[in-house]
């Protein structure tokens, strides 16, 4: 089966990438620093701004704008994902399936990610709110702002939500795919 992606350049897309088999290898903040530190070594040769982001024990969800005349986020995603996986605790990797094995791949991420291009200003808001609102939804927290892996703070910081923000209840139809 072939995929087909939107190559968009300068952009601004929506990401769902997921450990393999949903196991929870971002849960420790070790593990989430050495994912931080993926994305500065990936943005310092190739630029592009991580609007918003959350990372959750098993998979994490991200919005990107690139430069412009910049399309390629899939070269990004797979130096992300290379470097995270030759930085991490060697623990975490597991014994790679056949397949993984004669590709000499680690069995850390899903092959593929979701990915949706962002239309408008309204897709971006609702996919903003989806992003910080996610440990809520999963049960992890019982507001955004409780959650430390996320980039809600630094919007509550620049004014453009209240800390109290994300309590309860929020819909989120036809936004997201895990």
């Amino acid at each position: 089966m072939r995929y087909r992606r939107a190559f968009i350049p300068g952009g601004s897309f929506f990401f769902t990438v997921v450990t393999e088999q949903r196991r929870p290898l971002l849960a420790s903040a070790d593990a989430v620093g050495v994912l931080r530190a993926a994305f500065r070594a990936v943005r310092a040769s190739r630029p592009f701004d991580v609007d918003a982001i959350v990372v959750l024990p098993d998979h994490l969800h991200c919005i990107w704008t690139l430069p412009p005349g910049d399309a390629d986020f899939a070269t990004r995603w797979r130096l992300i994902k290379t470097w995270f996986t030759k930085h991490c605790d060697p623990a975490i990797r597991t014994e790679a399936n056949r397949v993984r094995t004669a590709k000499r791949e680690q069995a850390v991420w899903q092959h593929r990610y979701w990915e949706h291009t962002l239309r408008d200003e309204v897709d971006v808001i609702r996919h903003v709110e989806y992003i910080h609102f996610n440990p809520v939804k999963h049960g992890l927290v019982s507001s955004a702002f409780e959650w430390p892996h996320s980039s809600f703070r630094r919007y509550v910081k620049a004014g453009l939500y209240p800390a109290d923000w994300g309590q309860g209840a929020m819909d989120f139809e036809g936004v997201g795919q895990e």
